[in-house]
């Protein structure tokens, strides 16, 4: 503690816990005990972490509703030189979250802005769902506004890298059964439950048993989605030379493959005969 010196004028992103008080790091609460105020979604919410760790500084509101008024509130203070901690109420601030317009405006402005790393469901829950994670979208929440909602989903129908969303408990149902409608009820899906909580749960499943689950059981707590991706139409997958399909042989031979077993491997990534690899690679 105290080795960090906060730079005047600047904004300070801080991440909080999602759950679990105990991934509040001690560079996160440097930070707002430093700063000369704190924006928060909700001063109650934040309140009671302060309170937790002993923090007493200035409270300032700033959530979707008032993030215009209050947002030119705050970068007056910023251009006054005062330092603000801008928190949500878990996890990363700006991310599916008002601060994102408060960034903006202070990058518009060239304010500093710092980021102080912390919890954030949409990684967390992906990193334990078990399906792909090399690429990935993250999609947010789905709008109930039905014509928002229909074009946000339809933008999604071919994806092909794994999709995360958020949702709240009385969406639950209306969500997943959309999602089954779009993508087919074999699609697998990780239903994340309260992430970092008591009752954390990760359920991995399909989308068709998912829906039916939850037209049955009472959703409760908050919800990461992460669903699979679409396989890539034929059009899309890659194309390859047969001297391609022999180089990945040949990094499969690296390994410790055999000349046979390599070929194989590499005729099943590329869809070229096995036997015409195994030539080129064995000299055979």
């Amino acid at each position: 503690m105290g080795e960090q010196v906060l730079e005047k004028g600047a904004l300070y992103v801080v991440g909080t816990p999602i759950g679990n008080l105990g991934d509040f790091s001690p560079r996160a609460r440097e930070t707002l005990e430093q700063a000369d105020f704190i924006a928060a979604e909700d001063t109650r919410v934040t309140m009671k972490l302060l309170n937790r760790f002993a923090i007493k500084k200035p409270l300032l509101s700033y959530f979707e509703h008032n993030k215009i008024q209050h947002g030119e509130l705050i970068l007056q203070r910023l251009r006054a030189g005062e330092t603000c901690a801008l928190v949500s109420d878990a996890g990363m601030p700006a991310i599916s979250d008002p601060g994102e317009t408060l960034v903006a405006a202070c990058a518009a402005e060239s304010i500093p802005v710092y980021v102080v790393p912390g919890p954030t469901a949409v990684i967390s829950a992906l990193a334990v769902s078990g399906l792909p994670t090399g690429r990935f979208t993250f999609e947010g929440f789905l709008s109930m506004n039905k014509r928002s909602r229909r074009e946000h989903l339809l933008s999604v129908e071919h994806e092909t890298r794994t999709m995360v969303f958020y949702e709240a408990p009385h969406k639950l149902r209306k969500t997943l059964s959309d999602l089954e409608k779009l993508f087919g009820g074999e699609r697998k899906i990780a239903v994340v439950r309260e992430l970092t909580k008591i009752h954390e749960e990760v359920w991995r499943t399909d989308l068709h048993t998912a829906a039916a689950h939850y037209r049955e059981h009472e959703p409760k707590g908050e919800y990461v989605l992460v669903v699979a991706g679409a396989e890539p139409a034929p059009s899309e997958q890659e194309e390859y030379t047969l001297e391609d399909a022999a180089e990945l042989a040949r990094e499969q031979m690296e390994q410790g493959l055999s000349a046979a077993d390599a070929a194989k491997e590499a005729a099943r990534l590329t869809g070229l005969k096995k036997g015409e690899i195994y030539r080129l690679v064995s000299g055979k």
